[in-house]
């Protein structure tokens, strides 16, 4: 399972990547650095919580605007249960809602658009 996870991960990159490549328009990658959670955040199973970025210089074209968000947690990305889905990259915050996961001080959230960025490592408690 872990493995046909990882291939998604990569078949869904390698598209953006080749997608991003054929557009005729000059367009620049944004590289958005996740600013909520952090280090010192505790969320806990079911509450609802705003991923926020820094959209302060986005550039005024981007290769892909959409915006995902997943959870990972021990290295690995949950692709098949994504916390948020084709929003807004440019509005700089997400509402999600906390999954009941295992509890633990070692998750990230993970905010993929026209590039691939997470946050630090921060606590789910249950």
């Amino acid at each position: 399972m872990n493995a046909t996870l990882a291939m998604l991960f990569s078949l869904f990159i390698t598209l953006l990547a080749l997608s991003s490549s054929s557009l005729a328009a000059p367009f620049e990658v944004f590289v958005p650095p996740v600013t909520y959670p952090h280090a010192k955040t505790v969320w806990r199973a079911g509450e609802h919580h705003n991923v926020t970025w820094d959209v302060t210089d986005a550039p005024k074209q981007i290769s892909n605007s959409l915006g995902y968000i997943f959870l990972r947690h021990a290295g690995k990305i949950d692709l098949a249960h994504p916390l948020a889905e084709k929003f807004d990259i440019l509005k700089g915050h997400q509402r999600v809602k906390v999954p009941h996961v295992a509890p633990g001080h070692d998750y990230q959230i993970v905010l993929l658009g026209d590039s691939g960025n997470w946050s630090p490592k921060f606590t789910i408690r249950a």
